[in-house]
């Protein structure tokens, strides 16, 4: 943690609530700059209750103040001196039950979710988030264990429904349930590595089963071979980062092992009716309409994250 401004640190923190939700407060009384680099097993999320602030998460802006981040990513946030925080902290342990519970097997690594809380059905979430983190400052929650249970497996699974995640198509796609566990882990397994150079022997080792029964499987339940289906994961990963602006068309294509730039449009038009280049055209034109209609922006002093060796305080909570 760094103080940037010439002004006596006057932090406040307070614990609220301890559990598989956990609810704290935390307010500097000063401008800061917080460097806690990747997180643990938890999911953490930040919800200013007054001033403001600007978080990065693997080195990229959120759009956001609420946001969230999670287990291996890395944050760098800056708070204004009159901020005043809620943060929830999710262990991991209970995103990984409830997706067991839904999907019938835990995933081998963590999900990640979007870090911009800003999507339509999140609202609704974050106003829940909220009343949490009031009951759990009033006391309500130590007074009442099996409500507060039950409130927090509401955070968890809402969590789930509402905010776009790594395996969000997994729990909304109609008939993900029936299919059998080898092939829902096979498509899980998909869904996590999708960024990793990975076979059908890599696949079917995952899912439990050997290469020519995963095969028959997606052949019959999905009309599709695994690779087939590895293709169409990492496409969606590429349209989503084409629409987020995460690069130029080349740069996107390769991170996601498109190396034909022809065979890569050609594949995505098919898919989404147009060019990746218009995808991108398309989102940049939004943005600029975004801001001339008053979407959120900082203008507090410009930030630059750099590698400060000293003065930075390394915290097991990672508030």
């Amino acid at each position: 943690m760094r103080v940037i401004e010439d002004r006596e640190l006057n932090g406040r923190f307070v614990t609220s609530h301890v559990g598989p939700v956990s609810a704290f407060t935390l307010g500097y009384g000063a401008t800061v700059e917080i460097r806690p680099g990747e997180l643990p097993d938890i999911y953490n999320i930040h919800i200013p209750l007054t001033g403001h602030g600007t978080i990065w998460v693997d080195g990229r802006q959120v759009a956001t103040e609420d946001s969230m981040i999670g287990p291996g990513q890395r944050l760098d946030m800056r708070w204004s001196a009159d901020s005043d925080t809620l943060i929830l902290r999710i262990a991991r342990a209970a995103v990984d039950e409830a997706l067991g519970k839904r999907l019938g097997d835990i995933p081998a690594a963590p999900i990640h979710f979007d870090a911009d809380l800003h999507h339509a059905a999140t609202g609704s979430w974050l106003a829940a988030a909220r009343i949490f983190g009031e009951s759990a400052g009033a006391g309500l929650l130590a007074q009442s264990p099996l409500a507060a249970g039950h409130f927090e497996q509401l955070l968890v699974q809402g969590l789930l429904d509402s905010q776009p995640h790594t395996l969000t198509d997994h729990l909304t796609e109609p008939g993900t349930m029936d299919l059998p566990a080898v092939l829902r882990r096979a498509m899980a397994f998909c869904e996590e590595r999708a960024g990793d150079p990975i076979s059908i022997a890599d696949i079917a080792i995952a899912a439990h089963t050997g290469v020519r029964s995963l095969q028959r499987l997606f052949k019959t339940r999905l009309e599709m071979s695994p690779l087939e289906y590895l293709q169409r994961v990492r496409l969606d990963r590429a349209h989503q980062d084409l629409v987020a602006l995460r690069g130029t068309v080349a740069e996107v294509a390769m991170r996601w092992g498109f190396t034909h730039l022809g065979r890569f449009s050609a594949l995505y038009r098919k898919s989404y009716g147009h060019t990746p280049s218009e995808s991108v055209r398309r989102s940049a034109h939004g943005q600029q309409a975004g801001a001339t209609r008053g979407q959120f922006v900082y203008r507090g002093p410009v930030c630059t994250m750099g590698d400060h060796e000293s003065g930075v305080a390394q915290h097991s909570g990672v508030l």
